[in-house]
């Protein structure tokens, strides 16, 4: 299995924009955290790239059909985890068992939360954001209200970490993959 691969499957799937951009998006995040960690940054790209390969098409099943869809292109058992793993406690009972897991957990919602935030910004970027403003609109319910703070804060609990770690960091990824994301973006639009 390849980027290739995992590229077609997704876009087999999944047409909406705001999918494909999402799917871009916590690929690099991922990929950024692989490299922070001293991991794969391809086979964590990969599982943020297909994490949501069921959502559009079978949004009653997602995390359920994944397995299936997944096995079209032969992934790994440890990919098909990772991606049914993301949904834990919602759509999945698949938990999330080693940290590219519980980053993807993590990292989906709050993916969502930042890129909101970014595009109300005037540079509609993350480059210029700062901290101080992601934690305000984390804590306004109203903005971005599909973004669940309770799966973004357990994920931080998950990881050990401070919610204020969590937020920095992903951020961070968000703000250093940005180009990245828009490339990979604007491929799987062609």
């Amino acid at each position: 299995m390849n980027r290739e691969d995992a590229v077609k499957l997704l876009k087999k799937y999944n047409e909406e924009p705001f999918h494909l951009r999402h799917a871009a998006t916590v690929e690099q995040v991922m990929r950024w955290f692989a490299v922070q960690n001293g991991e794969d940054p391809d086979f964590w790209g990969l599982a943020g790239l297909l994490h949501d390969v069921d959502f559009e098409k079978y949004p009653e099943e997602h995390c359920k059909k994944a397995p299936e869809l997944l096995a079209e292109i032969s992934a790994p058992e440890e990919l098909v985890h990772a991606v049914c793993s993301h949904g834990y406690s919602l759509v999945s009972e698949t938990e999330p068992a080693c940290l590219m897991e519980k980053l993807l957990f993590a990292c989906d919602e709050l993916t969502g939360l930042i890129w909101a935030a970014a595009k109300m910004r005037p540079s509609g970027s993350t480059a210029d954001m700062e901290l101080s403003s992601l934690r305000k609109k984390f804590k306004d319910k109203r903005f971005a209200a599909g973004c669940s703070r309770e799966v973004i804060r357990k994920g931080a609990e998950m990881l050990g970490w401070e919610l204020d770690r969590l937020l920095s960091e992903t951020l961070r990824a968000m703000q250093e993959t940005e180009s990245a994301a828009e490339a990979a973006f604007a491929a799987l639009n062609d």
